[in-house]
């Protein structure tokens, strides 16, 4: 039995914004133009414009000249759940299903189906619609590279490079002035940003969510440093990282975001923690914040992205619906969305990299 034809699809950008997105919404947009002849619906910040209806005709005008620019020109959006909407109603906040609402909008658009580009809070949403009968293709968007079923998400290379030169700078001052320097980055449960940022900015200690670290193990390599005449030392610190038997260190809580934990200040912790033991040290410390989202994309995720959504247009059209596009190897493969989604993929204890950083003498807090 043939399938029915496509004429007309929805694209959208869920979750955080990322380096990159603008390559993919440009790649979808023109290979779906170009190459098979449909036409194509943004919808604006992400899945609140699917609820609410707003959109936008994207052609090849519209994107013309926005892969090497940073955010997304659709806008986006990481607290609107349509499976758990918040609206306001006589002046108090509730949380309703508005996935029907959704759906009606996308049939009344004359839309075979959406394209997706999102985390896995964005893919989960996109899976739930796929459950729904929504025609569904995922785009795996976070520069945390944490999702499973996929080598490299867009963002992680433009974060790394940014967080990377941060330390080359932070580098200098610390020498100059003997001090320590700590860099707090994003990372909530996988340390791929500190790891790669670390070795590539020949930092000295790197403390990940996956190895809980020892404050006593973080003093004495700075100490051994300074008796090897090393006056300063480079610490970088993903958000999510916990001492042992200690906790997250969580900023504060957003009640109507899907993933309410907002996490920031385990730096600052380690700062005091250092300062308590080692008095006569100058400790600095930088949070880079969303710094490692915005701006221009580097060439890697400027192409990864073009990848990624060729390869999800080609994917709808040949009806792998439910999947979301993969890098694997070398290769733009799909996965079922499932797959993707069921895990957070972390560093690995047995990882080469983990290897490479304890050969050139690298700490990970370990006792």
């Amino acid at each position: 039995m043939s399938r029915a034809p496509i004429n007309h699809i929805g694209l959208l950008t869920g979750g955080g914004d990322c380096p990159g997105l603008n390559a993919v919404i440009r790649a979808v947009t023109k290979t779906a133009i170009i190459e098979f002849g449909l036409e194509v619906v943004g919808f604006i910040d992400g899945f609140r414009g699917l609820v609410e209806n707003q959109y936008t005709q994207l052609d090849l005008r519209s994107v013309s000249g926005i892969s090497h620019t940073g955010g997304t020109i659709l806008g986006t959006s990481n607290r609107d759940n349509p499976f758990s909407f918040l609206t306001i109603s006589q002046g108090s906040q509730q949380q309703t299903d508005e996935s029907e609402r959704a759906i009606g909008n996308i049939k009344n658009l004359g839309l075979d189906g959406l394209i997706v580009i999102g985390g896995d809070g964005s893919l989960n949403i996109a899976h739930q619609f796929h459950k729904k009968g929504v025609k569904i293709v995922g785009v795996p968007k976070t520069i945390d590279n944490d999702l499973s079923a996929t080598d490299v998400t867009f963002g992680f290379n433009t974060a790394v490079d940014t967080a990377s030169g941060a330390l080359d700078r932070l580098h200098t001052t610390a020498e100059s002035h003997h001090r320590v320097m700590i860099l707090e980055v994003m990372g909530r449960y996988a340390g791929w940003i500190a790891l790669h940022a670390g070795i590539s900015g020949s930092a000295d200690v790197i403390l990940i969510p996956e190895i809980p670290y020892s404050i006593d193990a973080v003093i004495a390599k700075i100490s051994q440093r300074y008796r090897q005449g090393k006056k300063f030392s480079i610490i970088v610190v993903a958000e999510g990282a916990v001492p042992i038997d200690g906790e997250m260190v969580i900023q504060n809580l957003v009640p109507t975001s899907h993933d309410p934990i907002r996490l920031g200040g385990i730096g600052q912790k380690v700062a005091e923690d250092i300062g308590e033991r080692l008095t006569d040290i100058e400790i600095r410390v930088t949070i880079l914040g969303h710094l490692q989202r915005g701006g221009s994309p580097v060439p890697f995720d400027r192409i990864l992205g073009t990848r990624y959504g060729v390869a999800a247009v080609e994917a709808f059209m040949a009806g792998k619906y439910g999947c979301m596009v993969s890098l694997q190897g070398t290769q733009v493969t799909t996965v079922a969305i499932e797959e993707a989604i069921k895990e957070i993929r972390k560093v690995p204890l047995d990882s080469d990299l983990l290897a490479a950083a304890r050969g050139v003498g690298i700490s990970f807090g370990e006792d």
